[in-house]
């Protein structure tokens, strides 16, 4: 574990010599190639909700699980292959280094740039949900206690991240990747042979005699997932996923654009190889039992837990790293976005033209980068505070208290708006603001128990209220709404200049 903290911030050292801007600390533009840059992305989208969060379900609710693992990589790479050119091209093209500076320029509004850069501070949510299994991670395997290994997770990423920026993030990334896919077909292999269970027929046994609902395709008790809406709304819900500010900014990072369907082909590789560790929670329940269902730790540790229970103690020190690593990879590009909501979108966009009209380029510049630094140090201490608040959820669920409500709002404004020319500035806020607001009101639960419009609303209504609990469903009709509205008031408002379309579309 020492040995691996030590990577990390030699790597965050080595980006470091790579910052010459403001720029290069945000987005790394065109600095890495293909293969690396799939890596790092695959690593970034996996997350510690892969490696921890999805075995802790599948420890709970076994084989219906799968379908998440499945759909979310082939949700999320649908989405960067629809959408990645558009993104790349016109962001490369205006020097962008966020998606809320992109969508900003795209409408030619100051407005909308605001308001997504701030909304997307949702997705401290997201980093809580990473830093938890951090915290996992050390709780687990090194006996820390919980607050020092909460602390510790935040002080490692923080001091990488704060060095290197985007290059640090992308770097580290890499090698993590690669770690976690080594460990990904490890745990594949594992579950095939029924390692640390007398074998695969016996691991079957088992799970069955634990809870027969383990091995069904669709677990009644697993609401997430047990119906064909549910499958539909999981894969609505990942689509616009590869396009959340963390994830899109690695696409202005390739090196050249004849390179993108390389970078796509190995980046759905890598991303369905990571979910064998979905099986890893499955041979987790029939080593292990029931213990976590019902002792201190939560279902988060079920990973670490196995390592533990059939590796010697320094050999599951490694694969605990691994793990780590699927955390740490996709905590530095959040905290880097995130970042740059204060000095990109806010600073250097907004108040340097009224506040600092006197200073040159230069000048800004370096503000901007004094500002980066600094708002990756403050969004690591709130993150940090969100974590130990939240700590007793899943991970998977934390993360999409945030994840939902921006992929939701961003449907309509950024998705569609990347393909319909009709999209107008009027129909793109009224979309956010509506996709954001019915994921709140959807999975915050605070619907009426009655329309009092006869039986037919209150049936519709009951329906939305049983929705609740399910964020994807939450997201993908938040997704649906955010679509409907920003067509329906396009076409009833001004139109942008021709002139400004054309520019944005065919350059």
């Amino acid at each position: 574990m020492a040995l691996y903290v030590g990577l990390m911030i030699h790597l965050g050292s080595r980006g470091r010599r790579q910052v010459a801007s403001a720029d290069d600390f945000a987005v790394a533009r065109g600095a890495y190639g293909p293969l690396t840059l799939a890596v790092a992305y695959a690593a970034t989208a996996a997350s510690g909700a892969t490696f921890l969060g999805l075995p802790g379900l599948a420890y709970q609710f076994g084989v219906g699980v799968l379908w998440v693992g499945l759909l979310y990589p082939v949700g999320i790479y649908i989405g960067v292959m629809l959408c990645q050119r558009m993104v790349a091209r016109f962001g490369n093209r205006l020097g962008h280094r966020s998606i809320p500076e992109l969508l900003g320029d795209r409408y030619q509004s100051e407005a909308i740039r605001i308001v997504a850069s701030l909304f997307s501070l949702m997705l401290m949510f997201y980093i809580a949900g990473q830093l938890i299994g951090g915290l996992v991670m050390f709780e687990v395997l090194l006996g820390l206690d919980r607050n020092w290994a909460l602390l510790l997770t935040a002080a490692v990423l923080g001091v990488y991240v704060v060095l290197g920026g985007a290059h640090a993030d992308i770097m580290t990334d890499g090698v993590q990747g690669a770690i976690m896919l080594g460990i990904a077909v490890m745990v594949g292999a594992m579950f095939a042979t029924g390692y640390g269970a007398n074998g695969f027929a016996e691991m079957v046994e088992r799970l069955e005699g634990l809870d027969a609902h383990l091995l069904l395709a669709f677990n009644p008790h697993f609401g997430l997932a047990n119906s064909v809406w549910d499958l539909a709304a999981m894969l609505l819900a990942f689509i616009p996923l590869g396009l959340l500010p963390h994830l899109a900014n690695k696409l202005w990072a390739l090196d050249s654009a004849d390179k993108q369907n390389r970078f796509v082909m190995y980046a759905i590789f890598c991303g369905l190889a990571f979910q064998l560790l979905v099986f890893g929670g499955l041979l987790a329940r029939a080593v292990l039992g029931d213990g976590l269902l019902q002792g201190q730790m939560t279902p988060n540790a079920a990973m670490p837990a196995l390592f533990v229970a059939v590796f010697s103690p320094w050999l599951a020190g490694l694969l605990g790293a691994a793990i780590l690593a699927a955390v740490m990879s996709t905590v530095d590009g959040l905290v880097i976005s995130s970042s740059q909501v204060f000095a990109n979108d806010l600073y250097r966009r907004s108040l340097a033209p009224r506040w600092h009209g006197s200073r040159t380029e230069d000048e800004i510049e370096r503000t901007t980068l004094l500002i980066s630094r600094w708002g990756t140090g403050l969004t690591m201490l709130a993150a940090t505070g969100l974590a130990w608040m939240l700590f007793d959820r899943n991970i998977i669920l934390v993360t999409w208290i945030g994840v939902g409500g921006l992929v939701a709002a961003l449907a309509g404004s950024l998705v569609l708006g990347i393909f319909w020319k009709g999209v107008t500035r009027t129909g793109a806020l009224s979309g956010f603001a509506v996709g954001a607001s019915v994921f709140i009101v959807l999975h915050g639960a605070v619907l009426p128990e009655t329309a009092g419009l006869g039986a037919a609303a209150d049936v519709v209504l009951g329906w939305l209220k049983s929705q609740a609990a399910n964020p994807y469903a939450c997201t993908a009709l938040g997704e649906l709404a955010a679509v409907s509205t920003t067509v329906l008031v396009s076409l009833a408002s001004k139109s942008l200049p021709a002139a400004h379309l054309q520019q944005v579309f065919d350059g």
